[in-house]
């Protein structure tokens, strides 16, 4: 199954033990009505632990799905866990959410409001391209995918390519003279993951692997290539 996730970074330095004290009785209700239907849908934090890879937890979130039924469509209330793992690393604190992209960002917005009572506090990161380049060229033999952006081409946004050995090809070097890279599909060496990672901090891994084992690639690989901003 294909496990993606987004990583972001905390403005504010906070100690993680606070981080869970203002986390652990966090919880949200809203109320949904739907014709002859009500409900509470709540979001809420769960199982704060303090592990080896920094504060983790669990975000539990209700949804309303549309489940046919004698053809017509009934709304059924639905409970979705999204993990998630504060880290100090390099003198700042990243956050890991399991999440896709749109729900990732939501979530991110929730806890900044949690934690800071306003939206901001927990941003995007950024990985350099020339970072997305080392981590390709490491393992060129790895890597089926690269995407570049800020192409200088007129009317070409974006360019990729597919295939093995791209480190060899020679678009490979045309294409860098043209934009930067954005988007990387590689083999990790160390974990054998086929893993994509994007400039701001989108994760996918294509491989069956566990949250833990999603999170423990992360701190491990990924993070090595974030760029930390002085504040």
């Amino acid at each position: 199954m294909v496990l993606a996730g987004k990583i972001f970074r905390v403005r504010e330095k906070v100690e993680l033990d606070s981080l869970a004290a203002k986390l652990k009785d966090f919880k949200r209700e809203e109320a949904y009505v739907e014709e002859n239907f009500q409900h509470r849908l709540v979001t809420e934090v769960q199982r704060l632990n303090k592990t080896s890879l920094g504060l983790e937890g669990i975000l539990s979130f209700d949804k309303i799905l549309h489940i046919p039924h004698r053809g017509e469509l009934v709304p059924v209330p639905r409970t979705f866990l999204a993990p998630f793992l504060f880290t100090e690393y390099g003198g700042k604190l990243l956050l890991t959410i399991l999440e896709k992209k749109w729900r990732a960002n939501n979530f991110a917005n929730l806890l900044s409001e949690a934690l800071f009572t306003t939206v901001g506090y927990v941003v995007e990161v950024k990985i350099p391209a020339e970072n997305l380049r080392s981590y390709h060229e490491e393992n060129p033999e790895g890597t089926k995918v690269i995407f570049f952006s800020n192409v200088d081409i007129p009317n070409v946004r974006k360019l990729s390519l597919y295939g093995a050995s791209l480190a060899n090809a020679s678009l490979y070097g045309e294409f860098l003279s043209h934009g930067n890279i954005w988007y990387v599909v590689v083999t990790s060496k160390r974990y054998g993951y086929v893993v994509g990672i994007t400039g701001n901090g989108i994760v996918t891994i294509f491989n069956r692997v566990e949250p833990k084992d999603f999170l423990t690639y992360t701190t491990e690989e990924v993070f090595p290539l974030i760029e930390m901003p002085e504040e």
